[in-house]
């Protein structure tokens, strides 16, 4: 049984994971501080519970597990609670610059065409999910199934249902509102 001080190497590998379940994790929250929380939590469960993973099957979709059932009791707690708003706080929010932005924001932003962007963020959350453990994170059906704990056929249509409005609302973007890219000389 691996041990989570990582004289096997199961703390080193877990943590190799960090970047794709924050990447993950800004996805599902849309606010870098809820997904450094639903990262954290997501690895002090792991390390915990790091006696019941088995050795060879896939750790990383494991943590893709844990973070996604993390982020389901999260919400499922945020939903019995108020949403105390600050308005002040809102409006200053709105005027971020990039430079206010973590590493990461900056990086995920610069790595996806601003279209495509725009059609993830457009997509709804069973869509997207599925869509982005799949061709981002590029785990398996059979691992997304057990990740998001739906059959391996609602998996399998929800990636062809994301794909299909992700394609019909790249496609229907008129060429004027494309972001033009500079030639480099």
């Amino acid at each position: 049984m691996p041990g989570a001080d990582g004289g096997d190497g199961f703390a080193a590998e877990a943590l190799s994971y960090i970047d794709s379940l924050y990447g993950t994790a800004l996805r599902l929250t849309r606010h870098a501080p809820d997904a450094e929380d639903l990262v954290q939590d997501t690895y002090l469960k792991a390390f915990r519970s790091a006696a019941q993973f088995q050795r060879g099957t896939n750790l990383k979709a494991w943590l893709f597990t844990i973070l996604h059932n993390t982020f389901r009791n999260m919400r499922r707690h945020d939903g019995r609670n108020p949403v105390d708003v600050d308005s002040d706080v809102v409006e200053q929010s709105a005027n971020l610059s990039l430079h206010d932005q973590t590493p990461e924001q900056i990086l995920t932003r610069a790595t996806l065409d601003a279209d495509l962007q725009a059609a993830l963020d457009a997509l709804p959350d069973a869509f997207r999910q599925a869509v982005w453990l799949r061709d981002v994170e590029e785990l398996t059906y059979a691992e997304i199934a057990q990740v998001l704990n739906v059959p391996m056929g609602t998996v399998m249509s929800r990636i062809s249902r994301g794909r299909r409005l992700l394609y019909n609302r790249l496609s229907t973007t008129p060429v004027g509102d494309r972001r033009q890219k500079a030639d480099v000389v």
